[in-house]
């Protein structure tokens, strides 16, 4: 699936021109939350990688799949109540890219870095143990959809962090160049396409949790997660 969603692109990833988030940058959180962190980040990495080879697009040539695997990887741990590990991952990665030597936007913009560190307020926040309650109890719709929403907010958010501080490393030219080019134009454009992302896959994520648990699919990679009556 991952392969196929690789080449379906959705908008444009600002500062690389000619390359696009795909559908597949969307899939991401569900497949970390439907499959489990590791599972689903094996799944992503082994689809992008195979659609990169197809494709031949993303803004890090053949590691372009790497953000995608963060997010599932991200909202796997989550959904697995793994909060601590979550919160030490989101916050050092978010600390690298800040603080990233002479071209963070922590030295050179940190305007840049309200929509990332309101991520990590909904992280530390009861949001995120709400979320979990409405994912592993019997909850109605509407809290399936927030709870949702707001792990897969909170991994598209991971997932774009991993992404900044790679662009950081592959396009690191000067300090001008990433305060007027990068830092400067996607400071309120990237907090869209995150939102975007995030109302896409609760769209697509809570009608198909639903159906997979009506069919007795166990959700996060349980251990003998199965279709059960299906033997």
């Amino acid at each position: 699936m991952q392969v196929v969603l690789s080449g379906a692109s959705l908008f444009p990833v600002i500062g690389a021109v000619g390359k696009f988030i795909t559908l597949a940058t969307v899939m991401a959180p569900l497949i970390g939350l439907i499959l489990g962190p590791y599972l689903g980040t094996v799944a992503v990495s082994m689809g992008g990688l195979i659609g990169w080879i197809i494709t031949q697009a993303g803004p890090f040539s053949f590691l372009s799949f790497v953000p995608s695997a963060a997010a599932a990887l991200f909202s796997g741990l989550l959904y697995n109540r793994r909060w601590k590990a979550s919160v030490l991952l989101y916050s050092a990665m978010f600390l690298t890219l800040s603080f990233y030597p002479s071209i963070g936007p922590a030295w050179l913009l940190p305007s840049y870095l309200w929509f990332q560190l309101a991520g990590l307020i909904v992280l530390v926040s009861p949001l995120r143990s709400r979320a979990n309650e409405f994912l592993h109890k019997p909850s109605s719709f509407l809290e399936l959809s927030l709870g949702v929403a707001i792990i897969s907010f909170t991994a598209a958010l991971f997932g774009q962090i991993v992404g900044s501080v790679m662009f950081e490393i592959f396009y690191g030219p000067t300090i001008q160049f990433w305060k007027v080019l990068v830092w400067q134009p996607t400071a309120f454009v990237y907090p869209i396409e995150r939102t975007l992302i995030t109302l896409i896959a609760t769209v697509i994520g809570a009608p198909l949790i639903r159906a997979l648990r009506n069919y007795g699919f166990e959700i996060g990679g349980a251990k003998n997660a199965t279709l059960q009556g299906k033997h």
